[in-house]
Formats: structure tokens, C-alpha cells, sequence
């Protein structure tokens, strides 16, 4: 039975079909090309290609099997998927930012906070006791606090250099963000086999990593006992 994958556009996904390929799966796809849907007939699957946000909401409803999305989607969503595997792909980190050189917070105040993942921005403020006021925005989160909508913002930053080229700074960091690995509840049931095969492929070069890591730590234990 085919299944359907979905993968977000960007760097995640690039990343993402690249590790298939290694392992011979959706040699077809050209991540150069403007399709949004490719079919791999030899290992009977189909690669949609969609907004990072969107992922979920196919994937939840049946439309794709299985999908690979941002921990940072996930943590704003309420769908009911399964989380199967974290990968070692899409790092960076959720942080809050604002203008460098300006004081952090003002506790006493309301604090203004643009942002796209109100969810996160918001139980992170709260357990710090900081009373917020939220703006959600959908892209060119650095404008906010520039222009003076926001205090600060709560964005992912994975090398900072859009921030210092606006002249703004991480103040703190939330949490790490990875890519994930999810499904539809039913679909895995029904497709395991075929998912599994999938998911093999999409973490092999991790797991060679690790092997590699794993060696490399034995011979340097190894040298420090003959020493």
C-alpha cells in the first residue's frame, strides 16, 4: 500500500529528502523544482511538499500518512498525531530577542510580545510570573520590536545573524528545537511496515554517526588505560 509523506519546505525538508536519497528512496524528487508533489514508484510512496505549519494538519487528518515538522509546531498544536522519532536535523532554538543594548524586562509592567508561537511565549512569561500582552504575527517578527509594536519578541534563532543585522539580541533561550518525526494514528496501524522502512532511512546517517562517536570514545578509553 503507498503512503504519503509530508515534508515541509525550507531547510528542514532539503535536509530531510537528501538523507532519503542516500538510502534510495525519492530519488525522483528535485528539491530545485517548483512541484509540490512527487511520486517514488519504486518504493511506492508520495512526497507532498508543504508550509512548515501545515504538516500537522494534513497529517492528522488522514490526507498524509507520516510528516517531518519542528518541535516548535508541534508544541503549538493540539492535533492528535503520534511523535515517533526526534531527528538530528532542524536545530536551532526558541529565544526571546530584543533591541541590543535595552534592558531585559520591566516586571512591573506588561511586556509586549510579538510572536508566531503564542503557546510557548506565553508558558514560558508565565512561569517567570511576567503578566504579557500577545502579538501574534505570521513573519518579519524582527520588525516588531524596531517599530515599536513589541518589547521583545519570542522567534527561533538557529545563527542569530538575522537579529544582528536588525540590531537586535538574544536575551534568553526557551528551549532546543528538532525536527520530528509524526504520524497519523490510524495510518501507523495499517502502515507500519512500510513507515518503519521510512523512518530506517530517515535516520540512518544519525545512527552511523553515533556508531562512529561510540568507536571513537573506545579507543580514547582504551589509549587512557594503556597509559
Amino acid at each position: 500500500m503507498s503512503i504519503t509523506i509530508a515534508v515541509p519546505k525550507g531547510r528542514l525538508g532539503n535536509d530531510l529528502i537528501r538523507q532519503l536519497q542516500k538510502s534510495g528512496i525519492g530519488s525522483s524528487i528535485d528539491l530545485k523544482s517548483r512541484k509540490l508533489i512527487f511520486r517514488d514508484e519504486e518504493n511506492d510512496m508520495e512526497f507532498v511538499f508543504l508550509k512548515n505549519s501545515d504538516v500537522i494538519t494534513y497529517v492528522e487528518n488522514g490526507i498524509a500518512d507520516m510528516g517531518i515538522v519542528g518541535s516548535d509546531v508541534i508544541a503549538e498544536s493540539d492535533s492528535q498525531i503520534y511523535c515517533l522519532q526526534k531527528l538530528d536535523i532542524g536545530k536551532c532554538k526558541m529565544s526571546v530577542a530584543g533591541i541590543t543594548g535595552r534592558e531585559k524586562f520591566s516586571e512591573d509592567a506588561v511586556l509586549k510580545v510579538a510572536t508566531k508561537f503564542p503557546r510557548t511565549a506565553k508558558s514560558f512569561f508565565e512561569g517567570r510570573g511576567q503578566e504579557i500582552k500577545i502579538i501574534k504575527l505570521n513573519g518579519s517578527i524582527e520588525l516588531a520590536p524596531i517599530l515599536g509594536l513589541s518589547d521583545v519578541i519570542v522567534d527561533t534563532v538557529e545563527t542569530g545573524n538575522t537579529l544582528r543585522a536588525n540590531g537586535l539580541s538574544v536575551l534568553e533561550d526557551i528551549c532546543e528545537i528538532s525536527g520530528y518525526i509524526i504520524s497519523n494514528r490510524v495510518s501507523y496501524k495499517f502502515n507500519k511496515k512500510q513507515m518503519d522502512m521510512a523512518i530506517k532511512a530517515m535516520t540512518a546517517e544519525e545512527k552511523t554517526e553515533q556508531k562512529t562517536e561510540q568507536k571513537t570514545e573506545q579507543k580514547t578509553e582504551q589509549k587512557t588505560e594503556q597509559a
